[in-house]
């Protein structure tokens, strides 16, 4: 991110940095959960550690000179899972209905191939039954002493979860299910500024993939064209973002 200040002799272009929203889950935390999933861990022995992992994530960050931290999204599944786990409407779903896709590593880690699992798609009307991000928010900003950023989706990104196998008794076109997406954002932002949230992230690094044409292929057969998909992403974006004055909001591409 770049600020322009102006020195008297002109403006200047001052770079900061920082951390995009997720940081590598410690295996203490990747055991702690698995634990958790099996019952070999209690709900608050696993909290006990979660908190220490955003303890350590925000140390890291601010022991590194940063004026603005996250939390590492230590809370999440994926970074864009706690919302369809919070709203009722989303069906089941594992982590492969946010991995799916072919992946390419180097020589080293080699290429992933998963393939989108036959049952995804939202079942049901959404309807909010908590907060998803705000408990992130509450702890990041008591344990943060620089500003605290939170991060979430951008509604367009689930249009993966729409289908027209699963989902047109709830919602008959897209166009409705990523509306009520973007509801769902906005009562969650609402939240957030009512706890002080003045830096929210929008994640939407699904943009990108309209350059690849199997993407681009995916979007067509929801029934868009690349451009269409594009211009309607932007517009729940600034759906979203509008009529927060106090809030500075960064686009993750």
């Amino acid at each position: 991110m770049v600020n322009r200040r102006d020195t008297g002799q002109g403006s200047a272009l001052l770079p900061h940095g920082d951390v995009v929203g997720s940081l590598l889950r410690p295996p203490e935390l990747l055991h702690a959960r698995d634990a958790l999933a099996s019952g070999a861990m209690s709900p608050a022995e696993f909290k006990c550690i979660e908190d220490r992992a955003v303890d350590d994530a925000v140390a890291l960050q601010q022991n590194a000179g940063l004026h603005i931290v996250t939390d590492g999204e230590m809370r999440r599944l994926s970074f864009q899972s706690g919302l369809p786990e919070a709203v009722e409407g989303f069906g089941e779903f594992d982590i492969n209905a946010f991995l799916w896709g072919n992946w390419h590593g180097d020589d080293h880690i080699g290429d992933l191939s998963t393939p989108r699992p036959s049952t995804l798609g939202v079942t049901g009307k959404l309807k909010r039954t908590r907060p998803f991000a705000a408990h992130e928010f509450a702890y990041l900003k008591q344990a943060a002493t620089s500003l605290p950023k939170i991060t979430l989706p951008s509604p367009n990104l689930f249009a993966n979860f729409w289908s027209p196998q699963h989902s047109t008794s709830a919602y008959p076109t897209i166009d409705a299910f990523l509306g009520d997406v973007a509801n769902v954002m906005r009562d969650e932002i609402a939240d957030l500024v009512a706890l002080g949230a003045t830096y929210i992230q929008l994640d939407a690094p699904h943009y990108p993939l309209v350059l690849d044409p199997a993407w681009a292929d995916f979007y067509a057969a929801q029934g868009m064209s690349a451009s269409d998909w594009l211009a309607q992403g932007v517009a729940l974006d600034n759906a979203v973002m509008a009529g927060w004055p106090d809030v500075t909001f960064a686009l993750h591409l």
